[in-house]
């Protein structure tokens, strides 16, 4: 059994089992959440650890990895931060209708190591499905395995891998040959 899986499932009987999961993981996923919500990564990672603990029972081996639980974990605290945002910003516009709202890619731009090509790989990524673009960034930014990214959105490993392929050929196809020849590794 993988050391982060023995570890998660003591943990059910020993509490103190948890601690090592938290040091180990705790960069990964406050990376994961830094690139998805940045002004509330620290809070949200706080919350992933809560629900990580408070459901550390249901975690079955068999499903996947401790990592990928732990991805899928954050996922779900990520989803529900967004659509606290959403329900808030939707009160505000009521509110006050003729306020803007920010664009949330603007933080991944600033982020982006390509700056020159941020712009035509933002247009692709947001172009494609929700579904395949979240097993991307997963396994380019997180650098989650097709199957631990697999577990970490809930489907099985064998749709993960063909939502990956199909998302990886869409991007390539998009994106202009000068931003194919600029980008490495998973995107191009």
């Amino acid at each position: 059994m993988d050391p982060d899986e023995d570890l998660l499932a003591r943990s059910a009987r020993e509490p103190t089992a948890f601690e090592p999961l938290v040091a180990r993981h705790s960069q990964a996923l406050h990376g994961y959440l830094v690139r998805r919500a940045p002004a509330a990564a620290d809070d949200l990672l706080s919350e992933v650890w809560l629900q990580a603990y408070a459901h550390r029972k249901t975690f079955d081996a068999e499903r996947g990895s401790a990592r990928g639980w732990l991805f899928g974990v954050a996922g779900n605290v990520l989803s529900r931060h967004r659509q606290a945002v959403a329900r808030a910003a939707a009160r505000e516009q009521r509110q006050h209708p003729d306020a803007t709202t920010a664009d949330p890619w603007q933080a991944v731009d600033q982020r982006l190591d390509a700056a020159s090509v941020g712009p035509e790989l933002r247009e692709k990524l947001a172009e494609l499905p929700e579904n395949e673009r979240e097993l991307l960034l997963l396994v380019a930014w997180e650098q989650l395995t097709p199957a631990e990214a697999a577990a970490a959105v809930g489907v099985p490993a064998g749709t993960a891998r063909s939502r990956l392929h199909r998302a990886r050929t869409r991007l390539r196809d998009g994106l202009s040959r000068t931003t194919r020849t600029t980008l490495t590794g998973d995107f191009a």
